[in-house]
C-alpha cells in the first residue's frame, strides 16, 4: 500500500502521461482506439451531462468546441443543471434524469457507490495546485486550527470539505469531538457563514475564495500547502448500465474532456473570465484564480497507479468514518 506521499508523487509523475496519451486519442479520433477499449457500441446519440456553476464541465458548456467535438461523432449534448457540488449531481445519474455526473468530488461517489447507487467511474482528473481551504473572518479570533476547539464548522457531509475539516484536526492533534461538525451544501453554507451561523467554512473554489473576500475572511488551514497529500479528486460517474450498453460514447465524453482540460490548462485567464460570469464574483477574486494557473491532468480508469491511490483516499476516509466503510475501487470502474 502506498504512503499518501508516495501516492501523492505517483499522480504527479504520471500526470502528464496520462494527458498525454488521453490527448493523443482525442486528437486521433476514432481511428485510434487505446488498449483499454474493449468494448463497442452505442444505443443513443445524445449525452445528458451534469454541469455547476464553475469547473471543466461550465467551461465545456460555455465554450461550445466541446459540442462540437462531439458533434463530429454524431452526438448531441444536452446539459442538466447546474448542481452545486457532486452528490446532487450523483443523484440525477442514479435517478435517470442525467448520464453522467458533474466531474465533482470522489468521495460523495464513494459514498452513493458504498450506499447502493449502481454507478461507476469513467474519468478522473487532478487539478492543481490545491485550493480547498478553512476559512475563519477575520474578527472571530480563529487564526489556527487549533482555535476550533468548541467552534462550529460548516462542512458538505462525505464530501470535500467534511475530508479536508477532519485531516487538518488530525495533523493538529485536535479531538474531532472537540468540533461541532454543521453539515450544509455550499449554498446553504455561504449565507450561513457570512451570518455568523456558523465560525468557520471547509469549501473549495471559487466559494471559499468568494466568501474569503466578501465576508472578510482568512484561510487557517490551505490544502495546496498544509496538507500533505491528496485524497480527493475530481471524478466522472455514470451507471453501470450505461456504460455497458454505450462505451463507444463514454470513450468520446472522455476525450472531449481531456480537449477541454488541456485549452484550460494553457489559457487561465480565459478560463477564469468564463467561470467569473457564471459565478458573478470579484475581479479581485477572478485574478486570484487566474494567478493559480491551474493545470487539469486527466486519469483514465486503466491508470492502475492511480487508482491504487485511490484506493489508498478510500481505506483512509473509511477509517476516519468519512465513509461509512471500505469499498474496493477496482470494483467501481467501468469496463470499457
Amino acid at each position: 500500500m502506498l504512503t499518501p506521499e508516495q501516492a501523492l508523487s505517483a499522480l504527479s509523475r504520471r500526470g502528464f502521461l496520462r494527458t498525454s496519451s488521453l490527448a493523443s486519442l482525442a486528437l486521433a479520433g476514432a481511428g485510434a482506439m487505446p488498449s483499454w477499449a474493449a468494448r463497442t457500441g452505442r444505443n443513443t446519440d445524445t449525452v445528458r451531462l451534469g454541469w455547476g456553476r464553475g469547473g471543466l464541465p461550465l467551461l465545456a458548456k460555455q465554450r461550445g468546441e466541446f459540442e462540437k467535438r462531439l458533434a463530429k461523432d454524431n452526438i448531441k449534448v444536452q446539459w442538466v443543471g447546474p448542481f452545486p457540488n457532486h452528490a446532487p449531481s450523483l443523484q440525477a445519474v442514479t435517478g435517470g434524469s442525467a448520464d453522467f455526473s458533474f466531474g465533482g468530488s470522489t468521495t460523495p461517489a464513494l459514498a452513493a457507490i458504498i450506499a447502493g447507487s449502481p454507478l461507476v467511474f469513467t474519468n478522473f482528473l487532478v487539478v492543481n495546485p490545491r485550493s480547498t481551504a478553512i476559512i475563519a473572518k477575520d474578527a472571530s479570533g480563529i487564526k489556527s486550527i487549533k482555535d476550533l476547539v468548541g467552534k462550529s464548522v460548516a462542512v458538505n457531509r462525505s464530501g470535500l470539505g467534511e475530508f479536508l475539516l477532519v485531516a487538518a484536526l488530525e495533523k493538529h492533534g485536535v479531538d474531532r469531538k472537540q468540533v461541532k461538525f454543521v453539515y450544509l451544501n455550499p449554498p446553504d453554507a455561504a449565507p450561513a457563514f457570512g451570518a455568523g451561523k456558523v465560525d468557520a467554512w471547509s469549501m473549495w473554489s471559487p466559494g471559499v475564495d468568494i466568501a474569503r473576500a466578501e465576508y472578510q475572511a482568512h484561510d487557517i488551514f490551505f490544502e495546496g500547502k498544509d496538507l500533505d497529500f491528496g485524497i480527493d479528486f475530481s471524478s466522472w460517474l455514470t451507471t453501470r448500465k450505461f456504460s455497458e450498453e454505450n462505451p463507444d460514447l463514454v470513450r468520446a465524453v472522455n476525450a472531449a474532456f481531456v480537449e477541454e482540460g488541456q485549452w484550460a490548462s494553457a489559457n487561465a485567464k480565459e478560463a477564469e473570465i468564463i467561470n467569473q460570469k457564471e459565478g458573478g464574483y470579484s475581479d479581485d477574486v477572478r485574478n486570484t484564480l487566474a494567478g493559480l494557473k491551474r493545470s487539469y491532468d486527466f486519469h483514465a480508469i486503466d491508470d492502475s497507479k492511480f487508482v491504487q491511490g485511490l484506493q489508498f483516499a478510500a481505506d483512509w476516509l473509511a477509517q476516519r468514518q468519512i465513509l461509512p466503510k471500505k469499498v474496493t475501487v477496482a470494483d467501481q470502474l467501468a469496463k470499457l
